[in-house]
């Protein structure tokens, strides 16, 4: 399930005379890290709040501090559509690591998570709104903003919303079909149409919204969904979700030892998570430890 909103990209990554283009190292690494294999992370070249070829997202910063942790330089494998870069570059070998993906994706072998985030609802503090799950009243009658594929689109759906907002929703990305191209919804555009008023509330995934709440100037709640919605039909629509690195399904050794990093730097990434504005929530109990390895389940 895709949780972050993306704009309209087609896949195209840039090829150099060695294959896939990777950053150069950070400038002033020390010897001992430099003459180490540098680990190569697929990062997305233009998705922020996560990652961006300015190196401006959280899960770049997180990168940095795995490579510090493991004393290997960071070299990035730039990817502008999700849908592919796991196939064309992580399994086919360009890259190393992935950061960021569901714990248990079965394409992958997953590390522990190193957090669990869920879905919020975001809404303007002076239009006295009070939103506690999808059953609050002024949903039947809201403008809502949400992200196509997203648990939010299945509830709209629940709550007999989303044919009435369908126009409004296409909107978002400017009337662009999906149809053979990858269209993606900004998480700032989403955040920034509830502080002009055009709608009343978002749904997003949390970490995707927490950078743009955090600097509107017009003050927003965020409130986090709770994980009990379900279908008409009684099948649960999860709203909250672990998130971990991930390798190639041969990686065994190198899981563990993004494992043990993980273990040795989780204030580190805490703080990098907290800085975002991430809202958190406790991790399941099936969290590996330090060399376990395997793959999380969700």
């Amino acid at each position: 399930m895709m949780r972050r909103g993306l704009a309209l990209l087609f896949a195209t990554i840039t090829v150099g005379p060695a294959g896939w283009l990777a950053s150069s190292p950070p400038a002033g690494a020390d010897q001992t890290t430099a003459i180490s294999a540098p680990l190569k992370v697929c990062s997305a070249a233009d998705e922020l709040p996560y990652s961006n070829e300015k190196l401006e997202g959280f899960e770049n910063r997180i990168a940095v501090v795995i490579g510090e942790e493991l004393r290997r330089p960071i070299e990035h494998v730039w990817w502008k559509d999700p849908r592919f870069y796991i196939r064309d570059l992580l399994e086919a070998g360009a890259c190393d690591i992935t950061i960021g993906i569901d714990a248990g994706n079965p394409r992958v072998l997953s590390s522990q998570p190193y957090y669990r985030s869920g879905y919020v609802f975001i809404y303007r503090k002076d239009k006295g709104i009070s939103i506690s799950d999808w059953n609050s009243p002024i949903l039947k009658t809201a403008t809502i903003a949400v992200v196509p594929g997203t648990p939010a689109e299945t509830m709209l759906k629940q709550i007999d919303r989303y044919y009435e907002l369908f126009n409004y929703l296409m909107s978002l990305v400017d009337y662009k079909s999906r149809r053979n191209q990858y269209v993606k919804y900004d998480p700032a555009r989403l955040v920034q149409e509830v502080i002009s008023g055009r709608a009343d509330v978002a749904v997003l995934w949390g970490p995707s919204a927490a950078r743009y709440v955090r600097q509107s100037s017009i003050p927003l709640e965020m409130v986090m969904i709770p994980d009990r919605a379900t279908r008409t039909d009684g099948e649960p629509v999860p709203h909250h979700y672990d998130t971990s690195l991930g390798v190639r399904k041969e990686d065994q050794g190198l899981l563990n030892q993004l494992n043990d990093a993980l273990v040795r730097r989780r204030g580190e990434i805490e703080t990098i998570l907290k800085a975002e504005g991430i809202p958190a929530l406790p991790l399941t109990s099936n969290r590996l430890t330090a060399a376990e390895g395997g793959v999380a389940q969700r």
